[in-house]
């Protein structure tokens, strides 16, 4: 079994870690917050003091952050992965990240003469804890190979995108997506709510009809019982939409409809929504 390694334990990463566990690999495991990793050194974990400590002697090592700040922190930083991986490595990168960054990582690591994959996921917390994330990987075909196993007791579902950077590329676009949604749906439930009509049966119209996306359906119900128990930080949203739209400026585009989501998900985090679901949009309009 491939000695694996993961930083950062938040909501997707604790659940790949449990997975990991569960399928026999040898694990260690780093978070900022240390107490979050405790509960799985019952499972057999390591429980290190610093990505370096994480990454020593792994044979796949894995980061799961924030943001591309984070994500340079725990690659680069003195007590960073990057230091403490062995020829040969393959180093997994499964943050929503910008592409510019990713590719830049991936050098790094090509360069120490390790092996290098983007792979971030789409799914969510509960995606996470049963194994089912699907992983959006860019990287070359034979590093996707070798680090397939590790993957797929994680995962229903592995597609290669194409070169490093790919991977962030789709999973940049696929969030852009969901942010707009997100944040139109908002403004819709709160239309409705105003107007007067009947919600339930609004809204079982909407979920039944042509807008009825497995997000919209799921946000609705979130949006309507003002449940925001978190499956994905609203802060985390309205970072992708970021990304997303530097990305598209990058190309010589203008997304102005991300530019508008990303104006309402800022206005969340401002009234104080930015560490909850990112359903929880739907309180700026209400």
């Amino acid at each position: 079994m491939q000695r694996t390694a993961i930083i950062g334990l938040g909501a997707i990463g604790f659940g790949m870690a449990t997975q990991l566990l569960k399928a026999g690999f040898p694990l260690a495991v780093y978070n900022r917050t240390a107490e979050r990793a405790i509960p799985l050194r019952a499972s057999g974990a390591e429980i290190a003091s610093t990505p370096k400590e994480a990454a020593a002697d792994a044979d796949v090592v894995i980061s799961i952050v924030a943001d591309d700040v984070a994500s340079r922190q725990v690659w680069l930083s003195a007590d960073g992965i990057l230091g403490a991986l062995k020829p040969g490595a393959i180093a997994i990168e499964c943050s929503t990240l910008s592409v510019a960054w990713v590719r830049e990582l991936a050098a790094k690591v090509t360069g120490s003469g390790c092996e290098f994959l983007d792979a971030p996921v789409t799914g969510s917390k509960t995606h996470a804890a049963a194994g089912e994330l699907q992983f959006l990987v860019g990287g070359d075909a034979a590093t996707v190979e070798r680090a397939r196993p590790v993957l797929k007791a994680m995962s229903r579902n592995i597609v290669h995108m194409g070169a490093a950077g790919c991977g962030a590329m789709i999973k940049l676009v696929n969030n852009y997506l969901c942010g707009v949604q997100a944040a139109s749906l908002a403004e819709a439930v709160s239309l409705i709510e105003r107007s007067g009509l009947d919600r339930e049966r609004s809204l079982e119209i909407l979920n039944n009809g042509a807008p009825g996306s497995p997000l919209i359906k799921t946000l609705s119900a979130r949006m309507t019982s003002r449940n925001y128990d978190v499956n994905f930080l609203l802060r985390l949203m309205k970072k992708d939409l970021e990304y997303a739209g530097r990305e598209a400026e990058a190309h010589d585009l203008h997304f102005k409809m991300g530019t508008a989501a990303a104006s309402i998900f800022e206005q969340a985090q401002r009234q104080g929504w930015g560490e909850k679901d990112f359903s929880a949009v739907v309180e700026t309009s209400r």
